[in-house]
């Protein structure tokens, strides 16, 4: 907005009217130096191949390879490449303090048929820098699975269409058990019962 060499205008003038710093005007951009750069690379390659470092390992691994560098420092740049450590996730089941505990009905329960009782679940299956999502729908009398999904995010789409996929494949099954709760077929339809 502000221009050089305006026939009315200063440039301090543009800039009291912009209300803006005058040393932003002046002010050019420098890139990284060279050391930072090769640095850059080095953490690049190092983090591709142990995605879970944190800016202290890589610190550490750095200063331990002949790098004299600062926590900063490194963290600066790891957030320059838009570098994030991934992690086993704690505890996503964890219930609500409130919500009851119901028994789990299918303890004593025989299965002795196919399509009597499903189940699902959903795994974390980590990659170089994220988790992908599983979900598998299987028959547990024998064992098979009968519809999958991968996913970037853990949404709900990929676990319904999962399911739609199973139902319009095989039979729809007396029970379907997840580790919440567990469905009953009804003839007026799903009735849904918690389980632990």
């Amino acid at each position: 907005m502000v221009q050089r060499g305006h026939g009315k205008h200063s440039i301090v003038r543009q800039c009291k009217l912009l209300q803006i710093s005058r040393s932003g005007v002046y002010y050019e951009p420098r890139g990284e130096s060279s050391t930072n750069l090769a640095l850059m690379q080095i953490i690049d390659r190092v983090f591709t191949d142990w995605p879970f470092m944190g800016v202290r390992q890589m610190c550490n691994y750095l200063c331990l390879n002949g790098y004299p560098v600062g926590r900063k420092r490194v963290k600066r740049l790891m957030r320059l490449m838009h570098l994030m450590t991934t992690y086993q996730h704690p505890k996503t089941t964890v219930a609500h303090p409130e919500t009851k505990k119901y028994p789990y009905l299918l303890r004593e329960k025989k299965i002795d048929a196919p399509n009597q009782v499903w189940c699902t679940d959903i795994m974390y299956i980590p990659m170089r820098r994220a988790f992908l999502y599983f979900v598998a729908i299987m028959d547990w009398y024998s064992r098979k699975v009968l519809s999958w999904r991968l996913s970037a995010t853990m949404d709900m789409d990929c676990c319904i269409e999962a399911l739609e996929e199973a139902l319009t494949k095989y039979a729809i099954p007396e029970i379907f058990n997840t580790d919440q709760r567990w469905s009953l077929l009804h003839a007026d339809g799903w009735s849904l019962f918690h389980a632990d």
